[in-house]
């Protein structure tokens, strides 16, 4: 039997925890047996109260082996004493699979286990990660990342994610569709998916950089050079260059070419039209560019996302939902 260890710590966030572990515990409803154990973990043992108030009752870290050990995000100072780090360091050692969901990265970060591992957690704490451990490729637009042996999720419903990835790569992926079926999820959302909406990612200052935004949102099927942006927020080109590149990070025809792929994902998960459709009705002069866009950004082509979206659509189809 397959050993999962979920290691909790005061603060733990209820479904950063309760997601995964149910995902893990359908798969006795969609196998009919029962392949994993799964046995939730704390230091000291006993009851862990999370940040909902409600306590969860462990075991104690002892001399126990587990095949995936998964670290339950939460709040991250309480989660970084040196007992949980020993504790943490210790589950690794002998695990073939070690996994964070949402803050938990920061204490695997503290194990040194991410050094020079690409990484994500939620997007609200991707810059602390970053700023503070400088050796990790932290990745905040994501949903999840596996790099080697070693995966981390965004966290709350990527959790879910994360473990229906894991659960397809163990039982194969009829089992992983059953199980999203049982949960009421789609089947699969991509590792690579955004966190975040575009416009949610850029949050400029200015009532100008976002009327030029909301102005490149209802035209993208149009040109949108930047001379056309910089007279819908009634700035000199030198004036609006200068502030959307301070107030977004980007450029703006990186931006628009954010925003197009993003309206692109939603009419290809949403619709039937033909992708060289799609690539007009949202602005790419032609399918190959909004290929290599997408490609870009997110590391999958739009067929990818057409693809998974007839498999989620087949999956739901199949039992009623």
């Amino acid at each position: 039997m397959y050993r999962i260890g979920f290691f909790v710590c005061p603060g733990h966030d209820a479904l950063d925890l309760a997601g995964p572990l149910s995902a893990f515990n359908q798969v006795v409803t969609a196998e009919g047996y029962k392949p994993y154990e799964l046995r939730v973990v704390s230091r000291f043992g006993g009851l862990v109260n999370g940040n909902s108030g409600l306590p969860v009752d462990t075991t104690p870290v002892g001399k126990d082996v587990f095949d995936t050990v998964i670290f339950v995000g939460g709040e991250v100072e309480p989660m970084l004493t040196s007992e949980n780090v020993a504790a943490a360091r210790q589950l690794i050692v002998n695990a073939s699979r070690v996994a964070s969901v949402c803050t938990g990265a920061f204490l695997l970060a503290e194990t040194g286990l991410l050094n020079d591992r690409r990484a994500t957690t939620h997007w609200h704490h991707t810059a602390q990660l970053q700023s503070r451990y400088p050796r990790i490729n932290v990745e905040g637009d994501i949903i999840f990342i596996e790099d080697g042996h070693v995966w981390t999720s965004a966290g709350i419903a990527s959790g879910i994610d994360l473990a229906l990835a894991m659960i397809e790569k163990d039982r194969g992926a009829n089992v992983a569709r059953d199980v999203s079926r049982l949960l009421v999820v789609p089947y699969r959302r991509p590792g690579r998916q955004s966190q975040i909406s575009a416009m949610s990612q850029m949050e400029p200052e200015s009532d100008r950089i976002r009327i030029a935004l909301k102005f490149a949102r209802e035209h993208l099927s149009e040109a949108l050079p930047i001379e056309r942006l910089a007279d819908a927020a009634r700035l000199s080109l030198r004036q609006f260059g200068r502030a959307f590149r301070r107030e977004t990070g980007e450029t703006p025809a990186k931006a628009v070419e954010r925003l197009r792929v993003e309206a692109a994902c939603l009419r290809l998960q949403e619709g039937s039209e033909p992708i060289e459709q799609v690539a007009q009705a949202v602005g790419f002069t032609d399918p190959e560019r909004m290929r290599r866009a997408f490609v870009r950004l997110h590391g999958y082509s739009p067929q990818h996302v057409r693809r998974e979206n007839r498999l989620s659509a087949e999956g739901r189809s199949f039992d009623g939902q």
